[in-house]
């Protein structure tokens, strides 16, 4: 069996990291902000715009990476320094889940069963006669992640 390559959590960036770094320096940015917004009003609505930058770091990692525009170890890296939601891209891997956009969509304890975003507006509509159907997530409030819409 091969040995497997262990990162160090705080080793320096590997190359290519330069190349990365306004980016994911500007989300963080947008992060930071987003956590500031007040939570008195809607408490699961403040936390939307978290969930949605969340899934915008992951999305432009987990692309550069899958499109070879950066190293497996920078990739690596990255994971390792929570940069980004590894449990997410875990679930992108999966058919089905190529669009997910937060892991509390699929977790049975938070819903009772598959969140009102994961089902396919095609068959929301052969339900309900009307044309406009509420398809809007209460936790990270995404308008519909399942893969075939």
């Amino acid at each position: 069996m091969p040995k497997i390559k262990k990162v160090k959590k705080n080793a320096p960036p590997p190359a290519g990291y330069s190349k990365l770094e306004p980016t994911l320096t500007k989300y963080q940015a947008k992060l930071k902000q987003a956590q500031k917004v007040d939570t008195t009003t809607n408490k699961h609505a403040s936390l939307w715009k978290i969930y949605q930058i969340d899934h915008q770091i992951s999305r432009y990692v987990y692309d550069m990476y899958v499109n070879k525009r950066i190293s497996r170890e920078l990739y690596d890296w990255l994971l390792l320094q929570s940069y980004v939601n590894k449990d997410l891209i875990a679930k992108w891997k999966k058919p089905g889940y190529e669009k997910l956009c937060c892991v509390s969509c699929i977790m049975e304890k938070n819903h009772g069963g598959t969140c009102i975003c994961r089902v396919p507006k095609v068959k929301l509509l052969e339900n309900d006669n009307e044309d406009k159907v509420k398809t809007e997530c209460i936790t990270c409030g995404c308008k519909g992640c399942a893969s075939t819409d």
